[in-house]
């Protein structure tokens, strides 16, 4: 139950920050959606930085509470990034006969998000080559099967 409520603390801190970027955002232009573009090209940043930076299977790890990879990588990264908003708006551009703006935002989306998702990695590779701490998990295991466990202990 506490890993639950952890995830629900990290999306309901990830939602808001969403909800006050994108108001930040809005400014800049109505007629893309580059506050959701932002968002989740951060996002795919922040998940990638901190799982690889916490991962169990890299000698240099930094060790956190498993709760605190949950709360970061499950929730504050959910409720932050905004696929279902992302395609919701590309919706709307093709409904509005917008086909470049919509192919744009996708293409950007995809590619730039991707872009921080292997920068994110990398830096914390790279940041953890320089720390010496043993794993405290067993290699290969993973955050998903982790995430998986838990659920299972809770159930």
């Amino acid at each position: 139950m506490a890993a639950s409520l952890w995830v629900a603390l990290g999306g309901a801190l990830g939602s808001v920050a969403r909800y006050w970027l994108g108001l930040l955002t809005a400014s800049i232009s109505r007629s893309f959606p580059w506050g959701t573009l932002f968002i989740n090209i951060s996002g795919s940043f922040l998940i990638a930085f901190f799982g690889a930076l916490t991962a169990a299977h890299h000698a240099g790890r930094w060790p956190v509470s498993e709760n605190m990879r949950l709360f970061v990588m499950v929730g504050l990264c959910g409720g932050f990034t905004t696929f279902s908003a992302f395609s919701l708006q590309n919706l709307e551009l093709l409904r509005q006969g917008a086909i470049f703006r919509a192919f744009a935002n996708i293409v950007l989306a995809i590619a730039l998000c991707l872009a921080a998702c292997a920068l994110g990695a990398l830096w914390a590779e790279k940041l953890a080559r320089n720390r010496q701490v043993t794993a405290q998990i067993p290699d290969g295991q993973h955050y998903e099967q982790i995430i998986r466990d838990k659920i299972e202990e809770e159930a």
